[in-house]
């Protein structure tokens, strides 16, 4: 439920980032087209943030490794607390990143060799020594 009623935030940013990707930049060209494209994805960027889409998901990875936030999650695998935990943080990053790319870029989830499972050595020979 939404404390303010409608039009919601992310329905606001969706018209001005639509005003922008339409009005704005068939009225002009060069820089300021430019612009106003990179000003309608990032109001889009935000747009997707306010749906939070797959919040919960994010939260719930996070809980599940016992952290609130990815701040704790970090310190901890700063620390060595999750060594032998390798499976579950790696799962817990993807879930975290997948969440992130769905605000900054949706569809990157689909393209090919984003589903690698964790522990399948997409690169052979990446987690070796570098040659000298």
């Amino acid at each position: 439920m939404n404390l303010h009623g409608r039009p919601t935030a992310a329905e606001l940013v969706a018209a001005v980032a639509e005003f922008l990707e339409h009005d704005v930049r068939e009225a002009t060209t060069g820089q300021v087209n430019f612009h106003a494209r990179v000003a309608a994805n990032a109001l889009r960027m935000v747009e997707r943030e306010l749906r939070n889409t797959g919040e919960a998901e994010a939260r719930a990875a996070l809980t599940g490794l016992g952290f609130t936030d990815e701040t704790a999650l970090a310190a901890a695998i700063r620390a060595g607390d999750l060594d032998g935990r390798d499976h579950d943080v790696t799962a817990c990053l993807r879930t975290l990143v997948g969440h992130r790319l769905a605000a900054a870029h949706p569809g990157y989830d689909a393209q090919p060799g984003f589903d690698v499972q964790p522990g399948y050595d997409a690169q052979p020979g990446f987690d070796k020594e570098p040659l000298s």
